[in-house]
């Protein structure tokens, strides 16, 4: 967590209650209100990566997945768009 004077921490999941190190970045918008350059981002361990991303496809929003860090400039239109070069 980001405070004053502190060091950024860690990347953890952000599945509810789990706070393993997060392994990959899960890119998403919702189109009925964010335009295409608008991403949001949580972060997923091995274990909730699908799980996450299952979530959000559920509700029919463009989803791209990468590894934590990698920072995207837009999620395109359509379902589960693959992010380059990522998993």
């Amino acid at each position: 967590m980001i405070g004053f004077g502190d060091q950024i921490a860690e990347p953890r999941c952000s599945r509810a209650g789990c706070g393993a190190p997060a392994t990959s970045s899960i890119n998403w918008r919702n189109p009925k209100i964010h335009s295409r350059d608008r991403v949001k981002v949580w972060l997923a361990c091995d274990e909730h990566r699908d799980f996450l991303r299952e979530f959000l496809l559920a509700r029919n929003f463009p989803v791209a997945v990468d590894v934590v860090g990698a920072q995207l400039a837009s999620v395109p239109d359509g379902i589960d768009a693959p992010a380059p070069d990522g998993p």
